[in-house]
């Protein structure tokens, strides 16, 4: 017994609570260091274009008295983090409302499929470290989304992806209209589907259900490499160009948010948006 004690290093414990601490600290030091990084250059993108299936012309709008555009393009300004924000368009007729509204903007070809495939024409000619896409029919997106949605990037170094989720009832989860998804221990995205996800099959109730907001945060590099991967099959089912990252091995992590928003698709959506805008007596600038 005395031998075997002994044989026993005294300072192994002090080592393990010494490389512990390293880890920790290196922890610390990556996360200060993309926070860092992000500071420096954190570029806001608004994709906006005029040929929605589901509500034509729906960034010129007029909600509470001016354009969804610009009510998206001032709340986003909100966010102190984002040193600009940009509309990347191909609309005429949007250049001319951002140029009266004084919104900067940019000209994007008519080929694009998505907001992301637009938001990367911006990104080869407006260097940034971190991208934010901002989807131009959110018009009651506020600067805590996006600090939310930074932050949870920061925090998670490993990943180039950030998005936002928040709590649904599961009779709002059966909308196809509304986008769900389900996360893993770590946060990470297991899978996005217009569908209602996770099934409950057995109705016990104690399936919990999350909205999908639309914004994104997403290092240079995750875009650049989203720009050369094909559509992905579930993409194309699901109409979701997210998915295209996960079939690809590229994690998402996914912050929880604190507010909801309505996404404007549907007639009803821009009704539900304008009255809240005014019972909040929400101002442009």
């Amino acid at each position: 017994m005395a031998q075997g004690s002994s044989d026993i290093n005294p300072r192994g414990p002090v080592r393990g609570r010494r490389c512990a601490g390293a880890c920790q600290n290196v922890s610390r030091q990556r996360k200060l260091a993309r926070v860092s990084e992000m500071a420096k250059s954190v570029l806001g993108v608004i994709p906006a274009r005029m040929e929605s299936k589901r509500l034509p012309g729906k960034p010129l709008r007029i909600i509470a008295g001016h354009p969804m555009l610009a009510w998206v393009y001032h709340r986003a300004r909100q966010a102190r983090a984002i040193e600009r924000i940009i509309v990347a368009t191909d609309s005429e007729e949007i250049r001319a409302c951002c140029s009266r509204e004084r919104i900067p903007v940019r000209m994007t070809s008519r080929e694009h499929r998505s907001g992301t495939d637009r938001l990367i024409e911006v990104m080869r000619s407006e260097p940034a470290g971190v991208y934010v896409n901002i989807q131009g029919d959110e018009p009651l997106v506020t600067g805590a989304h996006l600090a939310e949605l930074l932050g949870a990037l920061a925090a998670s170094p490993d990943s180039q992806v950030a998005t936002l989720k928040i709590a649904m009832s599961a009779g709002e989860a059966s909308d196809p209209n509304i986008t769900k998804v389900v996360t893993g221990a770590r946060g990470r995205a297991l899978y996005f589907s217009r569908g209602k996800i996770p099934c409950d099959r057995d109705e016990t109730g104690a399936a919990r259900y999350y909205k999908h907001l639309g914004f994104y945060a997403y290092t240079a590099a995750a875009l650049q490499q989203f720009s050369q991967l094909a559509p992905s099959p579930l993409e194309i089912c699901e109409q979701l160009e997210q998915l295209r990252f996960l079939e690809n091995g590229i994690p998402i992590v996914v912050a929880e948010a604190r507010e909801d928003t309505i996404g404007v698709d549907t007639e009803d959506d821009l009704r539900r948006a304008e009255q809240f805008l005014l019972r909040t007596h929400a101002q442009l600038h």
